[in-house]
């Protein structure tokens, strides 16, 4: 007499959990496409004020409440990337566009300078980048520097850093590894290493 109310209460525990976990894959993929959406529609705004920068030769920021501005435009012929660098590389700032790491020379100073950006957004093209492969660094003064991949290298961050070498053109490009990880975050970083090709040149 009582196999058919738990029965009952069996499809209705399993129709509830089915609910629950379409509710919690849907909230996943909204936050994510959300997460896109914001990176795709900021680089409208940022191409604007990357624009205005050059011809006032200022820092412009790219809304009015913004906490950061553009410093650089990096490109990657090969790959049709196009994007603008923002000042600063906090996780705020990287969810609308990569970012200039702290600490490390201004794009167009001739200095090593190193980018960072989100491996599911902006800089997912990393692990397309081979030896050889010819990057782009626009500086505010509208001056072209053109660098080519030299290497790549999978780092611990809680134990490995950055060497700075104040001598060298070099630009590093870095994000969160492994490009698949179903998680955010992690210590695995992942680097590429470009060298300067060739001598400054002007818009």
């Amino acid at each position: 007499m009582l196999e058919v109310p738990r029965r009952r209460f069996l499809r209705h525990a399993a129709a509830a959990l089915g609910i629950l976990l379409a509710g919690a894959g849907l909230w996943q993929l909204g936050a994510a496409g959300a997460i896109h959406a914001k990176a795709w529609l900021a680089q409208g705004l940022l191409e604007r004020a990357w624009a205005a920068t050059l011809v006032s030769a200022a820092a412009v920021r790219p809304w009015p409440w913004a906490d950061t501005h553009p410093v650089a435009r990096l490109q990657v012929p090969a790959l049709g990337v196009d994007q603008i660098v923002l000042a600063d590389a906090s996780g705020r700032t990287l969810a609308f566009g990569p970012g200039l790491l702290g600490g490390t020379a201004a794009p167009g100073t001739g200095g090593h300078t190193v980018l960072s950006g989100h491996r599911d957004t902006h800089f997912g093209f990393l692990e397309q980048l081979t030896p050889g492969t010819v990057l782009r660094l626009q500086s505010p003064d509208g001056t072209w520097r053109v660098y080519r991949v030299s290497g790549d290298e999978v780092i611990d961050s809680r134990h490995a850093r950055l060497a700075q070498d104040a001598g060298v053109s070099a630009l590093t490009l870095v994000t969160c590894y492994p490009f698949d990880a179903l998680v955010p975050g992690g210590p695995l970083r992942y680097l590429v290493f470009a060298e300067s090709a060739s001598a400054p040149r002007a818009p």
